[in-house]
């Protein structure tokens, strides 16, 4: 399958989703995270859920964060060059909208991308050599390429693995890491 169609296929899986669906299996992903070795880090970079794509709500994920005291890094979105600029969640942290209903930071304390020690990557598919299929604008490629090879990628699915995805080019960044509902797949 190309990449365009598996995500039509896993944006139509999304959408028939029902919102008690939505909350019990991301909550269940959350607990799933507690199991891996990666809560002695300090930097962990999260996407806001953007809840008309109906991805995974990622409200459980930052409480575990904020009850271990982690720093917890947000990005804000440039689509004239599909860059980010990562910005430290404080309590002083304004989140507006933007035009495509991504939750984002207004502004705040800039974190660059080689201080993140843990990168949890929203995504549409994955495989089970973990190549990830996002929304298509590569903005996660660009950002995890500034990361250091140290940085864990953890994917972040309501669904199991395809069995591979072909088409990925050397832009895409592979997956450390995928936890699912049921399950951690590691690369």
């Amino acid at each position: 399958m190309k990449k365009s169609e598996l995500r039509q296929k896993y944006k139509t899986l999304r959408q028939n989703l029902s919102e008690s669906q939505i909350e019990d299996y991301s909550l269940k992903i959350a607990n799933q995270l507690l199991q891996l070795d990666i809560w002695n880090k300090s930097f962990y970079h999260i996407f806001l859920t953007i809840e008309e794509q109906k991805e995974i709500n990622t409200e459980y994920i930052l409480n575990i964060l904020a009850g271990k005291d982690k720093n917890i890094v947000i990005s804000k979105s440039n689509f004239s060059d599909c860059s980010m600029t990562h910005f430290l969640l404080t309590d002083n942290t304004k989140i507006r909208k933007n035009r495509y209903n991504i939750p984002e930071p207004i502004d705040g304390i800039e974190i660059l991308p080689s201080q993140i020690d843990v990168v949890l990557v929203p995504l549409l598919a994955f495989d089970k050599v973990g190549n990830r299929i996002g929304y298509g604008k590569g903005f996660y490629d660009r950002f995890l390429t500034n990361c250091t090879p140290e940085t864990l990628k953890i994917g972040l699915s309501f669904f199991e693995p395809e069995k591979e995805i072909s088409y990925s080019d050397q832009n895409d960044v592979t997956l450390d890491y995928c936890v699912i509902p049921n399950k951690i797949y590691a690369f």
